[in-house]
């Protein structure tokens, strides 16, 4: 069988700790009854003027720095371009061409040596709201939608593809969540959704990176790890 190098690339999205969103002064508090903290600005309703949170952005420069980051004097907001269901305004605001801080590095350490993951940027964006499907039998034909973490501060920590196995993938996290929750930026907590990633990989010779595929919205590093592992051995 025929030699393959293996190329890993981590999207983290990190909900930060501020208590409004990114753009409006509702409550971004865990737990709230459905759309019980929505505005016309994170509803995306004509006319609105969105204001941009200062803590947010002083938070995505926390981390930045802390993880050797080069500071951009020019940022830019933009919007993707295509649908999402659980966004009134059916587009999410994020960065793309000139995000807030570029390069830098993570170490780990994985069977005793030391490694740096470089990150190729790290940006601020809105978060989406949150689908429901017929969690009850009563619901099961119907499908819900809460806007109340629509709008919440979202810094999305993209690495290089510098990650050559899920060992160091699952290490890579650990040290990087390990650092967020220090800076005192965000909770970090897993399973309220403030912690999430999207594992990119792919398998090909030495400097060139075959086709890539991608596993979405993981919020486990034990799963991500398990789910790289399989993704491996599917590509083989």
């Amino acid at each position: 069988m025929k030699e393959y190098k293996i190329y890993i690339g981590l999207e983290v999205h990190v909900e930060l700790s501020t208590q409004s969103k990114l753009f409006c002064g509702c409550k971004t508090k865990f737990g709230a009854a459905p759309n019980t903290q929505t505005c016309p600005v994170c509803l995306g309703l004509p006319g609105v003027l969105p204001v941009i949170n200062r803590k947010a952005v002083e938070y995505t420069i926390i981390t930045a720095l802390a993880l050797n980051s080069r500071i951009n004097k020019n940022c830019r907001f933009a919007r993707k371009n295509y649908y999402y269901p659980d966004l009134p305004k059916n587009y999410q605001i994020s960065q793309y061409e000139e995000p807030l801080a570029s390069g830098g590095w993570v170490e780990i350490k994985v069977n005793g040596k030391a490694k740096k993951i470089g990150i190729e940027r790290i940006h601020l964006e809105e978060d989406a709201g949150k689908l429901i499907h017929g969690e009850i039998k009563e619901d099961k034909d119907f499908s819900f939608v809460d806007y109340n973490r629509a709008g919440i501060p979202l810094m999305e920590i993209v690495s290089r593809p510098d990650i050559n196995s899920p060992e160091e993938a699952y290490e890579y996290l650990v040290n990087l969540r390990q650092i967020v929750r220090y800076l005192g930026v965000s909770d970090c907590n897993m399973e309220e959704g403030s912690l999430r990633c999207d594992a990119n990989i792919s398998l090909g010779e030495e400097n060139r990176m075959g086709t890539k595929t991608e596993l979405k919205n993981m919020n486990s590093f034990k799963e991500i790890r398990e789910g790289l592992r399989a993704e491996i051995k599917r590509q083989y």
